[in-house]
């Protein structure tokens, strides 16, 4: 059945609900089936089925919005696409966002009008680490399956205590991992190490001073500044004389932004290299010419034209790409992957399970060489991210643009 595309939301609305209208079309076909001469019998005969609910959080508004803007807009294309494609099963889906504004207790107030509410079958978010682990306790308790779109390995960690909540943005362990062999392959040993003051560095430094220790380097600087700083010269001018050979900063824009333009202007030479948080054009345009020589770990969605067509990946990128600029006049960026990949699994998971939320995620958590944006998912009972390193690739921003390292 063809479906009627909902109208699009204002961009500053709070409440986001895209609905398929099925009801107002199979009337119509009906009546025309009876004007026909159809001689259809039976009490459902072109009944609408109940819409499948879900719900997102997302960091819309507030520091982590460079985050939250592109995962609204993919969840609401991808809403749409899914409607227009007949729903779930011929269920409608309808689903709602609501933007946490970068908040944990807005995020948990959030979460429960979700559930409360609107009865939502499962939660997609939120953008930001923090805002993530706060809504953890309230899916536990009423037991909704969650994905987050975050990087933090304490969102699904320990799995144990983490039964009911996934993510699909790679866990910093896995950045830190590719780093680390970077820095060791470069005879990079002695390392400076800057992190936002939240849940997203906090769990980002705990992961790299474990990894480094393992693997023979020393941290001979740790500087700590917060998300709404606007100078980090003083940490910086500490890096400058502590003998450092590489700085690495754990931050999202628009920190990480400010430190990466604090750090040219201080003519600091050495390597900088940054988590996947700077995953966005946004970050460049922010450090205004200085992000240029930067290095990190990311998905290969920035780089997608210049990874080989054999590549298991490269429909689906080249896909995402099409459809989001077509319908938003710009590219999409890694959080926007985070995402699709997290609304494609749940999907995924409801065409299985039906509106059963223990099903839904007992089928998340069986998901199998699920081909997204972010990397190929293999999800199982002791990993509810699913990706390992192979689903990062290397890059370094030349002349305000991602450019592949291997």
């Amino acid at each position: 059945m063809n479906m009627i595309k909902g109208e699009k939301a204002l961009p500053k609305a709070r409440l986001i609900v895209v609905t398929a209208l099925a009801g107002v079309l199979a009337v119509v076909l009906l009546l025309l089936g009876g004007c026909s001469g159809s001689s259809s019998t039976g009490s459902n005969a072109g009944a609408v089925k109940e819409p499948y609910k879900i719900g997102a959080v997302v960091d819309i508004s507030g520091p982590s919005s460079s985050l939250g803007v592109p995962e609204r807009n993919t969840l609401q294309m991808l809403a749409d696409k899914v409607n227009e494609s007949g729903g779930i099963n011929g269920h409608p889906l309808e689903l709602t966002i609501l933007d946490n504004k970068s908040d944990e207790t807005e995020a948990v107030l959030a979460v429960k009008k979700l559930i409360d509410q609107q009865k939502v079958l499962a939660v997609i978010g939120c953008s930001a680490s923090g805002t993530s682990m706060s809504m953890i306790d309230t899916v536990q308790k009423e037991q909704v399956p969650m994905i987050s779109m975050a990087a933090a390995s304490a969102i699904v960690e320990p799995v144990q205590e983490r039964k009911w909540v996934f993510k699909t943005a790679q866990s910093d362990l896995v950045v830190v991992n590719r780093l680390i062999d970077y820095l060791k392959e470069n005879n990079l040993t002695r390392v400076a190490f800057l992190y936002m003051n939240n849940s997203y560095g906090d769990n980002g430094r705990n992961a790299f001073k474990a990894a480094a220790g393992a693997g023979g380097l020393e941290i001979v600087a740790e500087e700590k500044f917060e998300a709404t700083d606007k100078d980090m010269t003083p940490q910086l001018t500490r890096v400058k004389t502590s003998g450092a050979q590489a700085t690495v900063v754990w931050a999202i824009p628009p920190s990480a932004s400010i430190i990466t333009k604090n750090y040219r202007d201080l003519s600091l030479e050495i390597p900088l290299l940054h988590s996947h948080g700077v995953g966005n054009q946004n970050f460049i345009e922010l450090a205004q010419g200085a992000a240029d020589g930067v290095r990190l770990p990311i998905g290969k969605l920035t780089v997608s034209g210049q990874i080989p067509d054999s590549d298991p990946q490269k429909k689906v990128l080249d896909d995402y790409i099409a459809d989001y600029s077509k319908r938003y006049n710009s590219p999409p960026n890694s959080f926007g992957g985070y995402a699709w990949d997290a609304f494609y699994l749940l999907v995924n998971a409801i065409e299985t399970a039906g509106p059963d939320r223990a099903g839904i995620r007992d089928q998340l958590e069986k998901t199998s060489n699920f081909t997204g944006v972010s990397g190929i998912f293999n999800l199982t009972p002791t990993d509810h991210n699913g990706l390992d390193e192979d689903s990062m690739v290397l890059v370094r921003i030349q002349n305000g643009q991602w450019k592949l390292m291997e």
